[in-house]
This record gives C-alpha cells, structure tokens and sequence, in this order.
C-alpha cells in the first residue's frame, strides 16, 4: 500500500485542478468574471485533453483557445493513440497542436483559435505561447493551463517565472486514482491515451527533481527555468519511498527537446 499512496501523493501535488468544474459559475468564483482571457492546452497530455479542452470551447469559460506543441518526448505516444482512435485520418508527422486540432475536428467538430507548433519542452512550450500572443496583440492577464497531469505544476512554474504578473488557474487534463489487484497496480478508470502505468511512474519521478529549487533543479536556484516551487515533505517522502522501488523510472531529460527556450 505504501507505493500505491506514494504515487498518489505524487500525482496529486503534480496535476492540481484550480476549478472544481469547467464552467462559467466556477471560473467567477475564482476571477470575478465569467471568462479567463486564455485557455491553453499543452501537447504534453495524453489525448483526453482534447476532450477537456472541447468541454472548456462548449462552455465558453475563456475568450481564446489555444493549442501549444510541437514535437517533444511524448509526441509518439500521442500520435499511436491518435491513430488507434482516428485510423483514418493522415496524422503521420503532425506535431502534437495539430493533432489535437484534428482531434476535436473530427470527433466535436470544433477547433482552437490559434496554433503553436515549434515549441518541444515546458520551457518554450510557454516562451513561444507569449511569442503568439505578442504576435497575435491577445491581452491576456488571467490564464487556464492544461497540461498532463504528469507536468501541470511545473508548466505553471514556468509560466510563473516568464510572466509573472499573470493569474494563472490550473486544470490537469485528468486525475488519477489507482487500485491494488491481488499483486498489481492498475488505474480505476484510465483517461483516454492513458501511459502505460511504468511510463506514468517515469513521469511522475521526473518531475520532483526538476520541480527541486536547488543547483541541480529547474528552480532560480538552479537552471532558473522556474518560479520557486514549494515542495512539501510528504511529496519528499513519496518520492523517496518510490525511486527506491524504482530506481531505474526516473526520468532524466531528453537532450534533443531540453532547449529551454
């Protein structure tokens, strides 16, 4: 049980949802107003953000709708399930906000209103997005991140320390909870494109050394790709408790997508 309640104590400080529901009411109940002037989804998620980001378009909870993602380390995961659901469609190549805007084409008939992708990490996934709304005149002062559930926290960093005078609202594009049978794990109700439980471990253990405000993390003290993150000591010790059962899933950076910006 305790691996089982380590990546659940992991996977909820890493994909925090600011809104209890993707509508209006909830969104003014945080900003006093009805719309966030932004909704970005990153490609980094697994499809079920697409679902997330058609339901945010249907209740016009933003004024804009926006898609990052080029081609980074989880594009080819996206495209096998894209192309599972969607046989199809020519998705060979497409970066990663393409395929989510053939996504919600095909299966709500809706699109984004803008496209970014170039971008191949968290750190130009959010240099780039403030490049097109520079590019695009889009004022934006209050923001609603989708992300994978894996990088939520650390996209927000991100975005915290490039623009740091924006509200930023979180919204993971699932949540996770997981059951023991008999000797294995598995997820209760896995969103759609949901990693291969070694891969989602992976994931969630590579976070936590980046998210680290230290000379080897991502923080000001480090590589200063971040605002400071808190981490608090029950995530320490999640951490702690499941690199030690898997020391072989953490997952160190892909030197061909790590330019930060």
């Amino acid at each position: 049980m305790e691996i089982l309640s380590s990546i659940q104590v992991l996977a909820d400080f890493l994909g925090p949802r600011d809104l209890d529901q993707l509508s209006q009411s909830a969104v003014k109940a945080v900003l006093k107003k009805d719309q966030a002037d932004l909704f970005v989804l990153f490609g980094g998620s697994i499809l079920a953000g697409g679902d997330v980001l058609a339901q945010a378009i249907e209740n016009r909870i933003a004024k804009h709708y926006i898609i990052v993602g080029g081609a980074g380390h989880t594009t080819a995961s996206l495209r096998e399930v894209m192309a599972t659901v969607f046989p199809e469609l020519p998705i060979e190549n497409l970066p990663e906000a393409q395929l989510f805007q053939t996504y919600l084409d095909a299966k709500y008939g809706l699109a984004a209103d803008y496209l970014e992708c170039e971008s191949t990490n968290c750190g130009n996934n959010i240099t780039f997005l403030l490049d097109l709304l520079e590019e695009e005149e889009i004022k934006a002062q209050s923001i609603i991140l989708c992300q994978d559930a894996t990088m939520q926290r650390r996209m927000a960093a991100t975005l915290a320390r490039y623009a740091p005078g924006m509200t930023i609202l979180n919204y993971a594009s699932y949540e996770v909870e997981m059951k023991k049978k008999k000797d294995c794990l598995e997820f209760v109700q896995p969103a759609l494109g949901m990693w291969e439980l070694e891969r989602y471990i992976s994931l969630l253990l590579g976070e936590i050394p980046r998210l680290r405000d230290d000379e080897k993390g991502y923080g000001p003290l480090g590589q200063n790709y971040l605002a400071h993150v808190d981490l608090p000591s029950e995530v320490e010790q999640a951490f702690q408790r499941l690199s030690t059962c898997y020391p072989d899933l953490i997952r160190k950076a892909d030197p061909r997508f790590a330019t930060p910006d």
